[in-house]
């Protein structure tokens, strides 16, 4: 699981593929292996269950077998992959965590991960904001109280991207802390939060709505230039996304909210390119069969789920094919470039810093100091990150 010397490998491996060349015979012959397993959040999620039509669909029309395996933890769904037991995940916003080495993924077992994106299914997110407060966008979130999740990166690192649109921290607004995602509408709906981060299908939002304070979606003006610089400032992965559904929201009074990739098929660097491709094109081919199974489904299309950005980049396995399918353009490998090459500088920061970190724990323990190897390293890596201007570790 380690990342040793990671940048390395992913250059070596970056200008091995710029040589090679795959025929349009090999394209033509290349097939879905004979048995896939792939991991997906729980039983009942839209994760789990558009992956079960996508399974289904391609079970119909080719020779092979899927089996889901749900896990409820980002490790729970990464780590058969890791581990080659499972060739490809279903995941949200621990793909971004996971190749930058942070949260779960900041200790010595993980370190930024060579992960690929296959595609990614465009979902719709912002703030979920009491109707009373009269909140049209996100600056007028100022000292209001926002939400947050312990133990829950993907919540809270939204979230303050959502503030920083509005060029908002955590120090602008009123954060409250809670220890489950269920409980924040809850307590807007008590008049004891004001706002938090939210899609728009949610029954939660529909609660809020029906609610005496009403429901309010800030909006995220496509437009406003330096609001997504900020945005991307905290992660890169988000885009502007024009919502026509969820709690009031519709066709003819849609809202300008948050894209982001949830979820998406992700797979490491090293999976065969034509697998890879074959998988990619047999979702394509099916895809009338399973776009009916979620509201959201109809947003695996080539298209849509096959474009930038994301939270890690993209397969060149898939990357043949969106181009066969005139998907992927100058500006998608533009973005793709810029991605890999921050994914490098990553993974050498790493190595860099454990290099680093086993010489100050050889030189402290040497003068006699006790170090607790969990708390020392995280502090350490975190401090290596902000000198490298990477940005914190959690």
């Amino acid at each position: 699981m380690r990342a040793t010397k990671g940048a390395g490998r992913l250059l070596a491996g970056l200008a091995a593929g710029a040589m090679m060349a795959a025929s349009a015979a090999a394209a033509a012959d290349a097939k879905l292996p004979g048995t896939m397993v792939w991991t997906a959040y729980d039983l009942g999620s839209s994760g789990y269950a558009e992956a079960s039509g996508i399974a289904n669909a391609l079970m119909k029309k080719h020779d092979t077998r899927v089996r889901i395996v749900p896990s409820g933890t980002s490790i729970g769904r990464l780590l058969p992959v890791t581990t080659s037991k499972a060739s490809y995940g279903y995941l949200a916003n621990e793909t971004f965590f996971a190749t930058e080495g942070t949260y779960d993924f900041a200790v010595p077992q993980w370190g930024p991960q060579d992960l690929r994106i296959v595609l990614g299914r465009l979902a719709g997110g912002g703030m979920s904001c009491a109707g009373d407060l009269g909140i049209k966008t996100p600056a007028d979130m100022k000292g209001k109280r926002i939400g947050y999740v312990k133990g829950n990166p993907s919540v809270n690192v939204k979230t303050d991207a959502y503030l920083a649109f509005g060029n908002l921290t955590q120090a602008d607004i009123v954060p409250v802390w809670f220890g489950s995602y269920g409980a924040l509408k809850t307590a807007v709906i008590a008049n004891q939060l004001d706002c938090f981060g939210s899609v728009t299908t949610s029954a939660n939002a529909r609660e809020i709505e029906a609610s005496p304070r009403g429901l309010a979606w800030p909006e995220f003006a496509p437009e406003n230039k330096e609001g997504w610089a900020k945005i991307a400032q905290v992660a890169d992965f988000f885009q502007p996304y024009k919502e026509t559904a969820g709690a009031g929201i519709s066709v003819e009074k849609p809202k300008h909210i948050v894209g982001y990739r949830y979820p998406m098929i992700v797979t490491y660097a090293r999976q065969s390119d034509d697998e890879v491709y074959a998988l990619i094109k047999g979702i394509d081919e099916v895809f009338a069969d399973f776009a009916g199974t979620t509201g959201s489904a109809q947003n695996w299309a080539m298209n849509i789920a096959g474009k930038p950005p994301a939270d890690a980049p993209w397969h060149d396995g898939a990357i043949r094919y969106l181009k066969e399918k005139g998907v992927w353009d100058a500006e998608a490998q533009a973005w793709q470039e810029k991605r890999l090459e921050r994914l490098a500088t990553v993974m050498t920061a790493w190595d860099e810093a454990t290099d680093k970190y086993t010489t100050w724990r050889a030189d402290e323990e040497k003068k006699g100091n006790k170090v607790n190897p969990e708390e020392s390293w995280l502090k350490f890596w975190n401090d290596y990150r902000m000198e490298k201007g990477l940005g914190p570790a959690s």
